[in-house]
């Protein structure tokens, strides 16, 4: 299939800036994908498809601030891995002022560039001292959200379940989610760092041709063992999925841990997802794909049609859809 089957357009005024003023106030598109029908709800509405033996499953990783700027403002680099305290994996910019050899100083550290990465081109730079993620760090939010960080991001753009830490994007459909919400709900957690692969397009031209990057995963014995005993497994955002699917990749869902590269896109044979909440995601998009895996290539793109029209929000701090 071409990369092209899966565009629609999307007015610049839909994507969301910020994120609504509560938790858990965002509408809720609701699709069956037996029916093949569309309706629109409100995430309040949520608890009302969760059968009491069903069984939620949320990513619990945490996102960090991995966006650095230079103390001369002339430099920016994103951490994507953290090779050591003090030596990390960075995109920058601009890139062609961090060959090897190059310095930057970020809150008094200074970090010298000692080699590029040839696939992606990420420099490998070791600091004298790790810069403090505190004072200095931002969280990287989406390009298409075009502000910088504020104080309240470090809070919003926070699932409430976060405890492990690791991630540059948040797992956005759990954002809808407050602490009261979630306890209502029988619900597990795994874990998959999210990672650059979420800011990357797919650039080839037929989607057979797009190399996934690998995120970090875990899926414990006891979550396991949970999903198996549920009558259907609520996968709360595509990065649940991917970690289920590649556990299941065997025939049957299995604990572990490690780094997947998963590219779910049609056709595909779900083995371990029985519904999906999900943010909107972007024309063209490695997610999008996997939602279309899920309910059909049609089905989703008349969706997609029909919430531009209703005028949803789009994106990480937007409205969602409940595939059932």
């Amino acid at each position: 299939m071409q990369t092209s089957d899966y565009d629609y357009e999307l007015p610049e005024e839909l994507i969301a800036q910020h994120p609504p003023e509560r938790r858990g106030e965002s509408r809720m598109m609701v699709v069956d994908r037996t029916a093949g029908t569309i309706s629109h709800r409100a995430f309040a509405d949520f608890p009302q498809f969760v059968g009491a033996d069903d069984l939620l499953v949320l990513n619990d990783t945490r996102v960090v601030a991995a966006r650095f700027f230079s103390d001369d403002g002339r430099s920016e680099i994103l951490r994507v891995e953290a090779l050591d305290e003090r030596t990390w994996k960075c995109l920058v910019r601009p890139g062609k002022r961090f060959r090897p050899g190059h310095t930057v100083i970020i809150g008094g550290c200074t970090g010298t560039v000692l080699s590029v990465c040839e696939e992606g081109g990420e420099r490998i730079i070791a600091f004298d001292e790790a810069p403090d993620e505190d004072r200095h760090g931002h969280l990287a939010l989406p390009p298409y959200i075009r502000r910088p960080d504020a104080a309240d991001d470090r809070d919003r753009y926070q699932t409430v379940y976060a405890r492990s830490s690791g991630a540059i994007a948040a797992p956005t459909a759990g954002l809808h989610f407050s602490k009261e919400t979630l306890a209502a709900l029988p619900h597990v957690f795994v874990t998959l760092h999210v990672g650059i692969g979420t800011f990357r397009p797919v650039s080839s031209e037929k989607i057979a041709g797009h190399r996934m990057h690998s995120e970090r995963y875990e899926l414990s014995p006891a979550t396991v063992a949970a999903i198996r005993s549920s009558r259907r497994a609520f996968a709360i955002g595509t990065t649940v999925v991917r970690v289920l699917e590649t556990c299941a990749s065997g025939g049957e869902l299995a604990a572990g841990a490690g780094e997947t590269d998963i590219f779910i896109h049609p056709p595909y044979g779900f083995r371990a997802v029985d519904a999906l909440l999900t943010n909107f995601h972007l024309p063209k998009s490695t997610l999008l794909m996997l939602v279309s895996a899920f309910a059909g290539r049609e089905l989703i793109l008349e969706a997609y049609h029909e919430a531009v029209r209703e005028r949803y929000r789009f994106f990480s701090y937007g409205d969602c859809m409940l595939l059932v």
